[in-house]
C-alpha cells in the first residue's frame, strides 16, 4: 500500500507540473489572441497538444494506481475520492501531508487553467464576431443603391445595381 501511495504522489506531482506547463502556454496565448497572430497561435496550440498528450498519459497512470489502491482498501473506485485517501492516511502523517499538498496544488492549477482557457475562449469568440461584422460590412459595401424606378401605382420597382445573387453568407 505504501508503494502505491508513493506512486500516486509522484504521478500527481508530475501531473501538476504538466498542468503548470499548460497554464503557462495558455497565459502566453492570451496576448497572441488579442494581437491576432495566427502563426504563433498555431504554434502554441501544437505545443499545448503535446502537453495535453502527456497529461492524458499521466492521467491514465493515475487511474491505474487509483484502481489498485481501491482494490487494496476494498473501496469502490467510482466513489473513492482523493480527499478520502487523504483522510484515510491519518495513521501516516508524512504521506497524508504529501498527498494533501499535491492534491491542493493540482486543484489550484487546474482551476487556473480553466479560468485562463475560459478567458481565451471569450477572446476568440469576440474575434470571430468581429470577423463576421467585417465580412458583412464588406458585403454591404459591394451592394449598390436601388434604382429609382416606379411602376404604374407609384410603388418602387427598383432593383439593386451590381448585386449578384450568389455570395458568401457570413451567418451560416
Amino acid at each position: 500500500m505504501a508503494s502505491l501511495m508513493e506512486n500516486l504522489i509522484v504521478i500527481l506531482n508530475d501531473e501538476s507540473q504538466e498542468y503548470e506547463n499548460l497554464l503557462k502556454l495558455s497565459q502566453t496565448k492570451t496576448p497572441i489572441i488579442v494581437a491576432g497572430d495566427l502563426e504563433e497561435l498555431t504554434r502554441l496550440t501544437e505545443e499545448e497538444q503535446i502537453v495535453v498528450g502527456r497529461i492524458n498519459h499521466l492521467e491514465n497512470k493515475r487511474q491505474e494506481v487509483f484502481n489498485d489502491i481501491a482494490n487494496v482498501i476494498n473501496k469502490d473506485v467510482e466513489t473513492l475520492m482523493l480527499s478520502d485517501l487523504v483522510d484515510m492516511l491519518s495513521s501516516r502523517p508524512d504521506e497524508q501531508q504529501k498527498l494533501a499538498m499535491v492534491h491542493d496544488r493540482l486543484k489550484t492549477v487546474v482551476h487556473a487553467v480553466r479560468r485562463v482557457n475560459e478567458q481565451n475562449r471569450e477572446l476568440i469568440k469576440e474575434a470571430l464576431e468581429m470577423v463576421s461584422v467585417n465580412l458583412n460590412m464588406l458585403q454591404a459595401m459591394k451592394a449598390a443603391p436601388e434604382t429609382a424606378n416606379y411602376d404604374r401605382s407609384a410603388y418602387n420597382a427598383g432593383m439593386q445595381m451590381g448585386v449578384d445573387k450568389v455570395g458568401f453568407d457570413a451567418k451560416q
